[in-house]
């Protein structure tokens, strides 16, 4: 089958600068197969943005054929806003302030959907969904396009002969909704947090009789992700009151990260629609709420045979020498890496000893107080793997896993050794994680090798958004962070 583009008419945008891998175009017939009897009336078209938000437009089902074409534009200034969805760039300036002739202006940006990422939504009837890439309107790449930023670690990870399996572990809120706060006089920006109540008390960690009292609501989740083809492993009782976790099965790394996406709004959106309230901030502002954690569990397989490139061949190593090189990289960048893996001044407050949290870059066997704890059985065990337990939920997962490939590859580049492997997670005396947002921000703007991989201008444009956060939140004075991440991750 050609480019399926051909088949609906005359050479489109899309056809014309090659913007879609060789599997897309087998999937278009099949997408305007299924909205045309599954009577399908709107689709809607999203990216990830670079809180890892999904933004776009709805387009109704006649005007698909012309998307999938030609794409759908959109204006660069969603790409100039922080968290609180606020404009933090001169945009009616030359380059639009990120000094891009093609940003002047607040002009376009196109959105290309991809074909094999749509599913048809469980929970909004007759409509449908596709993830899509950002391109200039002559063809070119975005910057500052997260998706694409893992797309390239990915293809450096090719080249060295290996691809990246990542599981997910998430934890999250959800609570009753008892007030939106809709009224007009909380529509600041950011708007007034709803209110909200538990779903239980906390404290009942993993006990079946607290997993009924959340099923009504999760009940209604699982089947709608189910049904979006999600790969669910557990639904988990946490810890925390109104706290749950869900795992994913491995996946490679890109569909890994397009999951997580799908996941997190899916979940918010399912649960509005049915009087609930999710979200996936660290610790939100409430009494007795308890701090959430995305634990990211990865390994590398080997391109030539599938088989894991971490597993050990003898019974003293805990992981192969490309494992161990890998577990070097990630500590040795550890602290730049943060301001991907932690994004919020939020995610922070979970960084304490003693804690189930990591404090401190170090590693160990299986030790769930380690920033990265290794799992496996031994020699030749093809399930072993690095857990990385240092993320926040609210994470881009793009740029989350991309910072774990870029660091790692670094130390089987340069054949780095790890130091000892650690009993003692919270020792003295072991280097800390950074502390704060600031000081994952000052790390990330003095590391040479996030410069020269994720580029200087990606990683300015991104100390400039999180900076202007900042600077918001030096001039509150009471309930900021609530205000700011309850609602909207």
């Amino acid at each position: 089958m050609t480019l399926s583009v051909n088949n609906m008419g005359r050479t489109g945008f899309v056809e014309r600068h090659g913007l879609w891998d060789e599997d897309e175009p087998h999937h278009v017939e099949d997408v305007l197969k299924q909205i045309k009897t599954e009577d399908i009336e709107l689709v809607r078209l999203s990216f990830a943005d670079q809180h890892g938000l999904l933004r776009g437009k709805s387009i109704v089902a006649d005007e698909v054929e012309q998307a999938l074409r030609n794409g759908c534009t959109n204006t660069t200034t969603l790409l100039a806003k922080d968290t609180a969805h606020k404009t933090v760039f001169p945009v009616f300036t030359p380059g639009g302030g990120f000094g891009i002739p093609e940003m002047s202006n607040a002009g376009d940006i196109v959105m290309v959907p991809l074909p094999s990422t749509f599913q048809v939504l469980p929970w909004a009837p007759k409509t449908g969904w596709m993830l899509c890439d950002i391109y200039f309107s002559n063809g070119d790449k975005v910057p500052f396009s997260t998706r694409e930023i893992l797309k390239t670690a990915l293809a450096d990870l090719g080249i060295h002969g290996y691809d990246y399996l990542a599981g997910l572990e998430v934890e999250m809120h959800i609570y009753k909704l008892e007030d939106g706060k809709l009224t007009p006089e909380h529509a600041g920006q950011p708007a007034s947090p709803p209110e909200v109540s538990l779903l239980a008390h906390g404290f009942h960690y993993l006990t079946e009789t607290r997993m009924d009292e959340y099923d009504p609501i999760l009940e209604i989740i699982r089947g709608h992700l189910i049904k979006l083809g999600l790969p669910l492993r557990s639904i988990e009782v946490e810890f925390g009151p109104s706290q749950i976790e869900i795992t994913f099965k491995p996946a490679l790394g890109l569909a890994a990260a397009d999951n997580m996406m799908l996941f997190r709004s899916a979940v918010k959106q399912i649960c509005k629609r049915n009087g609930y309230h999710a979200t996936f901030m660290c610790r939100p502002g409430l009494p007795n709420a308890f701090s959430s954690g995305w634990h990211l569990h990865q390994s590398l397989l080997n391109k030539s045979d599938g088989h894991n490139a971490f597993m050990p061949d003898n019974s003293v190593d805990l992981l192969s020498r490309p494992g161990l090189n890998f577990v070097a990289g990630i500590l040795e960048h550890a602290a730049p890496s943060t301001a991907f893996t932690t994004p919020t001044l939020n995610g922070y407050k979970r960084y304490k000893p003693n804690s189930l949290a990591p404090e401190r870059i170090v590693w160990g066997k299986d030790n769930k107080g380690a920033m990265l704890r290794v799992i496996g059985a031994g020699e030749n065990d093809p399930a072993t793997h690095l857990e990385n337990r240092v993320g926040e939920p609210a994470a881009n997962p793009y740029l989350y896993m991309a910072s774990q490939i870029i660091g790692g590859m670094d130390g089987i580049k340069r054949n780095l050794e790890p130091q000892p492997a650690t009993d003692d997670p919270y020792a003295t005396g072991t280097e800390l994680l950074p502390q704060t947002l600031p000081d994952a921000l000052n790390a990330l703007n003095g590391s040479a090798l996030f410069r020269t991989q994720f580029s200087d201008q990606f990683i300015d444009y991104f100390l400039h958004i999180k900076r202007a956060e900042l600077a918001r939140f030096y001039s509150e004075v009471t309930n900021w962070e609530h205000q700011e991440y309850f609602e909207m991750y």
